[in-house]
């Protein structure tokens, strides 16, 4: 096996996330649950691992800096000494545009809305999380809705190209978002339920015919 890299452990650590995903998804208890975290856990310490041999940085530096950015950027929840505030925000409309303006003042040269929106994610969760941010920062955040800024409901079979194909999936996640629906965990959801009827189906048949 060759030496270990920061690029050849990026798929086991996607892998162990979509691993507590599913986990969680599927109603896995909590000693499963544990056991998943411990993986993806692992993944950071091997990657702070490396940099420190490197001379960059170690697991301490990364813990260390999660804390510092858990304070700066929630106030509503922290004092800048890292004790509890007394009271928290009414809404979470409220947090989320403190949220906001503290990530703008952290980087004002940050012009682009989308920025810092992985693109490896899968391309629904991306799709949704661009509509999230368009929504927050005041542009066109719902391409399923109408004049009336309802979103309707995308006809499914309504296109003849990939063109198309990729403006009726943005406009079901769009319907989704509007809906406070997840359209990555769904179609998750649907995937997992698909593959289990045909599971069902293939040993029905492979009974019925031995």
């Amino acid at each position: 096996m060759g030496a270990l890299t920061h690029e050849s452990l990026v798929e086991y650590l996607l892998e162990e996330a979509f691993e507590v995903a599913e986990t969680i998804e599927t109603g896995g208890d909590e000693a499963e649950l544990r056991g998943e975290l411990g993986d993806v856990l692992l993944q950071v310490v091997l990657h702070a691992r490396l940099a420190e041999e490197r001379g960059s940085f170690g697991f301490e530096d990364v813990v260390q800096g999660l804390t510092a950015k858990l304070i700066r950027r929630n106030p509503h929840v922290f004092r800048p000494d890292g004790s509890l505030q007394d009271t928290f925000p009414a809404s979470v409309e409220e947090i989320v545009r403190k949220w906001d303006s503290i990530k703008l003042a952290e980087k004002p040269e940050r012009g682009d809305p989308f920025e810092g929106i992985p693109q490896a994610l899968p391309a629904l969760a991306r799709a949704q999380k661009s509509l999230d941010r368009a929504g927050r920062a005041g542009l066109v955040a719902d391409p399923a809705s109408t004049g009336s800024g309802q979103a309707q409901p995308p006809v499914v079979g309504s296109f003849s190209s990939e063109e198309e194909l990729g403006e009726l999936l943005l406009a079901v996640v769009s319907t989704a978002r509007t809906r406070g629906l997840d359209a990555e965990r769904a179609l998750r959801g649907a995937v997992r339920r698909y593959q289990d009827s045909n599971r069902l189906a293939s040993r029905h048949t492979s009974a019925t015919g031995s």
